[in-house]
Parts: structure tokens; C-alpha cells; sequence
């Protein structure tokens, strides 16, 4: 018998009916995961026995290569955790085996989230022989070349959808939804330069100004509709070309390839170079209006134009992929808020969505008109076949990450979902107001020498005034986009529709509704951006026939009505826009 077969020593114990003031040992042991896991030093084993153990678990320590912290059941029996698992920096060599993980899709190692899947996640942090119970979203590899197949067979095995095991000849079609402005150069193996440059990177705000400086921002917006900004991908591209050993040479000669992740992906895949429309119009390369690569606007950048992917519709096959074993095609690909709006069903002009995430991203349809906006952007929404949809959007750089610094960088919570029941706590944020400008500002600012700012700190705040004003600081930037889509549009909102992770948080939509003055509506699915991205590749294989029979589709999960005075509204409202101010331009 092997020693990993062998049963486990148990030097903790925890039990639902034990005490944390005991020793945790087998006769007297710990009450809850945490105290067990906190106990615990290098080499050692602790022991959940049979039950339910409802909290979130930080391992704040880890083992030695060797001698890992080991959380696992009491031998024979099985012990369900509902919550989250945290892995923070520094702890290294922490295993996790026979388990029920139930609740866990907010697992974070290393701030990276993961599924607790049976594979060795980065750092020696190891998940084995565990049940994932819970309907999981996503799963996360640390992967190289040669293991994309191996990969992607995973996450289909590990489908909790799946009754009896899924199987490639089971899948009708692929569908690609990615970060649009993230910018990818590769060879003609598909081997990266250098990293990709994420749509949130700053470093070339001093080529926007420049290029700001030449009057050329009325060129870029015409043809683009985007601003002159770092978020886009044009800028990234003239700054890996420049900075990166050779590469400027290599792209002249044709050697090399550009694209968002998107076209990265499939040229992985199928080893076609394309994009999709809405991808395509966040490089400040392309002219939405005549949908076409534009030569004034490559020259502006000095981009050779044999880097650019060819352009496609957002739903229709590109291409097909034998990774899984069969000829699968791949037959939708838009960038993430784009698939989000369509998969909100906004179909109609006027309609609008809201997606909270680490961003927040707010767009409205408006059908095929060119609207032209000075502090928001124009975009494509979408293309079927010859036919596109124009949106407006907002952009804001930080929003649920704001969250997240509260929790990684200042410990005030050691979850996020800790956030709303703390906020909760205060009826107000007693004048404070936290402007995240923490890479700039975006809409409908666009300052990227912004930074961040808290502001209105008396004696008497406490760290619930500072989330609740982290959760404020959302729906406070969302109403500065909302009135510029309504300035720009001439439509006034009915409603907003809310999805994205920070959606489950039923307190930032309550103050979003309170201080916008309208109601907002989650839907009973909010991971739309995947959903949208579904509904394209489906539309282009026939599994739907329509938008209509995808609109009757939407379902609502709750509605947020205001509950604010439309005094107290602009009263708060008129504070924000006065931090908002002292936080412009502060690098400059």
C-alpha cells in the first residue's frame, strides 16, 4: 500500500458539535473549519468529521515542499464545506482531499480564481479527490502548450451539467467571449512576443496625449467612435512594437500577427486569423461606420496593416477546432459586454444593461444609428450577417475591484461577499466618498492622470462607512454614464438591467436604484455575457431560429424599485461629483 493510500494521521480534529475553545483533538475537537485550518503547522493533517461546516476558510499559513497543511475528512466519513476557500499569498504547499465543496466557485489562490478541481494548481496548492457539489461556473489552469487538449477535455469532464460525461461528438458548436481591448502579438506559431498588455494597462497615456497633442482625436472618433485613451488596443500595439526587441521589424515583414484575446484564441484553434465586429471596433483601428481596417488611422499609430485579423460577424462559423477530438465549429465570437447586452436580450433600441464586475461596463442598444457622443464611446453591439447594431457604452475602469482592495490590499473584509452585510450595517457612509480612480478615470471622464481618492474621513468612520462607500462609488459612476447615454441618446431609461458578479449584491442594487431614480432588474440568470455568447454561436447553427424566441427566453429574478427622496438623491449625488473633482489630474 502506497503512503498516499494509507490512512491519514489526524493531529486536528474538527466536528460540527465540538467547541473552538477545545484542543481539537479527536476526544475534544474544534467546532468550525477555520479555528481546525488555523491550527495547523507544516506536515500536519486536520480533520473535518461528518457535517456541514457554512463558513469561508483563509489559510493564512502554508506547509513546506514535503510537509503541506492538509485539510481533508476524518477517514471514513465525509464533510461538506459551504463557502469559500482562500489560498492567500505566501501560503504554499496547502492540500485539499475528500471533501464535498459546495459553495466554493469564490475559491481564490493566490487572488486567482479557480474551481477546486483534482489537479496541482500553481504554488502547491493542491485539490484531490474531492466532490464539487455546487453549480460551478468557471475553472482555471495554469497550462502550457502542450497541454490546451488535456485542458479543455477537463473543463468538458468537469461539467456538472453533464449526467452520464460529456463528449465532444455531444457539442454542437464553440463560442468565444473574451476581453476586447487586451492585446495580443504572436508568430506565425502562435507563440506571444512578450505578454499581453490588459485592457486596463496605463502605460501608454503619454501617447494618447501625444497623439492628442497632433489634433488627432477628432480623426479617431469620427472613424472609431472610441476616444483617445490607453483602454483601447491601437496605442498597446504601437507600444509593444516599439518596446518589444525586434518585433517592429518582424510585423513589416509579416511575421507576426496582432488581435484581442479572442483572435489569439482562435488562431490557436483553428489557425485562422480573424476577429469579430465588436472586438474589432475597441482597437481605434477600425472604422465602424465603413467596417474596414482604416490606413489613416494605422499610419497615425505606424502599425504595418499585415498585423490586423480579418473581420467577421459575431455569429457565424469562423472556423472549426479538432481539440476535442471531432470537427467542432466555432461559430460566435464578441467581447465581453457586447455578449452581455445580447445576452440580456436588449434587442430593441433603448435598452440598456449594466455589468458589474471588476469594471462596470454600461450599454445601450441604439439600433443602426451613428450617434456621435463627446464623452462616451460608439461601438458595434453586434453583427449578424451584413447587418450591425450600434451601441453606446460607458466604461468604468473599477468597480468591484474596488471591493476587492478593501479586501486584499486594506483587510477591512476577508471576503467580498462580507461587504454587504457590513455596509448594511450603517444607513449611510456618513459623508465619505471613495472616488477607485486607482488607473484613471473612465467614462464619462476619461482622465487617465486620475487617482485614487477618500474623501470626508472623520473621527467617527469606521470601516463600514468605507465599503458602504466602496459600494456607492458604483452606482455613483454608473449615474454619471447613465445621464451622458441619455444626454447622447435623447432616450430616457425605463430601467437598467444588472448582471455581472456584483449583481447578487442585493444592498449596491438597492443604492443603485436609489440613486439613479429608476428601478433596476436582475434577471434570473446574471452570468449573461456567457449566455450571450451561447445565444450567437446557436443563432449561427440553427439551434435558434430567432432573437425573438431568445427574448422570450429572459426571465426576472428580482426588482429593485427606489426608495430614496429625490432630495436626499442630488443631495449625495452633488458630493460625488465634488470628489470626483479632486481626483482629476492628479498625476499629471
Amino acid at each position: 500500500m502506497s503512503p498516499a493510500d494509507a490512512a491519514p494521521t489526524c493531529d486536528r480534529v474538527a466536528s460540527p458539535a465540538g467547541s473552538d475553545a477545545a484542543p481539537g483533538s479527536e476526544a475534544t475537537p474544534y467546532r468550525t473549519a477555520q479555528k481546525l485550518a488555523d491550527s495547523l503547522q507544516a506536515g500536519q493533517t486536520g480533520c473535518l468529521k461528518a457535517g456541514t461546516y457554512q463558513e469561508h476558510v483563509k489559510v493564512s499559513h502554508g506547509g513546506v515542499a514535503g510537509a503541506p497543511i492538509a485539510l481533508r475528512s476524518y477517514p471514513g466519513e465525509r464533510a461538506t464545506l459551504i463557502g469559500r476557500l482562500w489560498i492567500p499569498r505566501g501560503s504554499d504547499n496547502v492540500t485539499f482531499s475528500n471533501l464535498d465543496l459546495d459553495g466554493t466557485n469564490d475559491t481564490k489562490v493566490r487572488n486567482e480564481s479557480v474551481l477546486p478541481s483534482p489537479t496541482v494548481h500553481a504554488n502547491d496548492v493542491t485539490f484531490r479527490d474531492n466532490d464539487v457539489t455546487n453549480n460551478h461556473k468557471a475553472i482555471c489552469f495554469v497550462i502550457g502548450d502542450a497541454s490546451w487538449g488535456h485542458a479543455a477535455r477537463t473543463v468538458i469532464e468537469r461539467n456538472p451539467a453533464a449526467q452520464d460525461g460529456p463528449r465532444s461528438d455531444a457539442l454542437i458548436c464553440l463560442s468565444i467571449t473574451n476581453q476586447r481591448e487586451t492585446t495580443v502579438i504572436w508568430d506565425r506559431d502562435g507563440r506571444p512576443i512578450a505578454n499581453a498588455v490588459v485592457w486596463q494597462d496605463r502605460r501608454t497615456a503619454a501617447l494618447c496625449d501625444d497623439l492628442r497633442a497632433r489634433d488627432l482625436e477628432p480623426l479617431f472618433r469620427q472613424r472609431t467612435g472610441l476616444l483617445l485613451d490607453p483602454y483601447f488596443s491601437g496605442t498597446k500595439v504601437k507600444w509593444l512594437l516599439d518596446n518589444v526587441p525586434d518585433a517592429r521589424r518582424r510585423a513589416e515583414r509579416g511575421e507576426l500577427m496582432f488581435g484581442t484575446v479572442d483572435s489569439w484564441l482562435i488562431y490557436r484553434l483553428t489557425g485562422v486569423h480573424a476577429t469579430d465586429y465588436t472586438n474589432a471596433s475597441r482597437t481605434l483601428m477600425y472604422d465602424i461606420f465603413e467596417r474596414r481596417w482604416d490606413g489613416d488611422l494605422l499610419e497615425a499609430l505606424t502599425i504595418p496593416p499585415s498585423l490586423l485579423p480579418e473581420v467577421r460577424p459575431s455569429s457565424g462559423v469562423i472556423g472549426e477546432t479538432s481539440l476535442l477530438g471531432g470537427a467542432i465549429p466555432i461559430a460566435g465570437v464578441a467581447g465581453d459586454q457586447q455578449a452581455a447586452l445580447f445576452g440580456q436580450a436588449c434587442f430593441s433600441p433603448g435598452m440598456a444593461k449594466n455589468t458589474f464586475g471588476t469594471g462596470a461596463f454600461l450599454l445601450m442598444n441604439i439600433g443602426d444609428r451613428r450617434v456621435a457622443s463627446q464623452s462616451l464611446v460608439t461601438t458595434i453591439a453586434w453583427g449578424l450577417g451584413d447587418s450591425v447594431t450600434y451601441a453606446l457604452e460607458g466604461s468604468i475602469f473599477i468597480a468591484g475591484a474596488a471591493v476587492q482592495w478593501l479586501r486584499d490590499e486594506l483587510g477591512l473584509i476577508a471576503t467580498s461577499a462580507e461587504s454587504e452585510p457590513l455596509a448594511a450595517s450603517v444607513p449611510d457612509s456618513s459623508g465619505v466618498y471613495l472616488v477607485p480612480a486607482f488607473v484613471g478615470l473612465g467614462a464619462p471622464h476619461w482622465d487617465p492622470h486620475a487617482r485614487g481618492a477618500l474623501l470626508g474621513l472623520t473621527r467617527g468612520t469606521n470601516k463600514a462607512h468605507i465599503v458602504r462607500a466602496a459600494l456607492e462609488a458604483m452606482a455613483f459612476q454608473s449615474r454619471d454614464v447613465i445621464e451622458a447615454v441619455e444626454a447622447d441618446s435623447g432616450v430616457k431609461l425605463d430601467e437598467l438591467r444588472v448582471d455581472g458578479g456584483a449583481a447578487a449584491n442585493d444592498l449596491l442594487l438597492q443604492i443603485q436604484a436609489d440613486i439613479i431614480g429608476r428601478d433596476v432588474v436582475r434577471p434570473a440568470v446574471t452570468e449573461t455575457t456567457a449566455l450571450g455568447a451561447a445565444y450567437l454561436a446557436g443563432l449561427a447553427t440553427g439551434f435558434w431560429k430567432s432573437t425573438d424566441e431568445l427574448a422570450a427566453n429572459w426571465r426576472i429574478d428580482r426588482r429593485f424599485r427606489p426608495q430614496m427622496s429625490a432630495e436626499r438623491r442630488e443631495e449625495l449625488y452633488a458630493g460625488w461629483k465634488r470628489a470626483v473633482e479632486r481626483a482629476k489630474g492628479w498625476a499629471s
